[in-house]
């Protein structure tokens, strides 16, 4: 098993990315923390990975909350003894994060707050527990929108999205160069467009669906399963070279 005997504590673990993750972890061996905003779908992610043999617990909280942040990482490391691998995966898009009708000063707080400042949060209480135990992965998920622009007629040019994933990027390099002295590793990765509830609104509409797929050179969106391969080679001693990279699992959207 690749992950046996790590501790592995997931944002976001109650759907989509995050859930991929915690599932294909705890096959992988390790004891895994599932945080959620919402307690019931961590609780389902859980309920899974114990119901197939898995040791996993769950925690409700926001990650942009400092306490809510500092609870995630003291409850993993009071249930399981240590913390070995950090996955920020707790994430929202402009089109989810608010209520319609509300600001565009709300919607871009509200996504800076999650997707960036949850990251850093998160990161800030886990790492000296890592470095406690003599090292560890924090794994951050950003995006190909950290590293390029929407395409043109997608009505980006405002959106905070694409700032706070450039951002995710940007501190995983800072991190990543500080914390090499304690053994930690920090790096991204940059998905593609993924099936999840984040995408639904724009899958539900089948002329939108074709015009994502067109732009991906493979011809079609991204699995959850598909990025959490990724996490787990990040997450595993197999990666034990590789810190401040951002891992960009695209099928081909950027390279075009």
């Amino acid at each position: 098993m690749r992950l046996e005997s790590k501790v592995a504590l997931i944002t976001g673990g109650g759907s989509g990315i995050g859930r991929a993750c915690a599932e294909m972890f705890a096959r992988e061996g390790a004891r895994v923390a599932v945080s959620d905003i919402s307690l019931e779908r961590a609780q389902a992610t859980t309920q899974f990975v114990t119901s197939h043999g898995g040791d996993a617990i769950a925690i409700s909280g926001d990650v942009s909350v400092g306490d809510d942040a500092q609870n995630m990482v003291s409850a993993t490391v009071e249930k399981f003894g240590k913390l070995d691998v950090l996955v920020n995966s707790a994430g929202v898009s402009a089109r989810n994060a608010m209520p319609k009708g509300s600001s565009p000063e709300e919607v871009w707080d509200k996504v800076i707050d999650v997707n960036l400042k949850g990251t850093y949060m998160v990161s800030w209480h886990a790492m000296p527990e890592m470095a406690k135990s003599g090292g560890g992965s924090i794994i951050n998920l950003s995006s190909i929108m950290g590293l390029v622009g929407y395409p043109v007629g997608m009505g980006g040019g405002f959106n905070p999205y694409n700032p706070s994933k450039g951002g995710v990027l940007q501190f995983t390099r800072n991190l990543a160069i500080d914390s090499a002295s304690k053994n930690v590793r920090v790096n991204c990765i940059c998905p593609g467009y993924v099936e999840t509830d984040l995408t639904s609104a724009l899958t539900k509409d089948a002329e939108a669906l074709r015009r994502l797929e067109t732009l991906h050179p493979i011809g079609r969106l991204g699995q959850p399963e598909e990025i959490a391969y990724a996490a787990l080679y990040l997450a595993s001693d197999e990666s034990g070279f590789v810190t401040g990279t951002p891992l960009v699992v695209d099928g081909g959207y950027t390279a075009q």
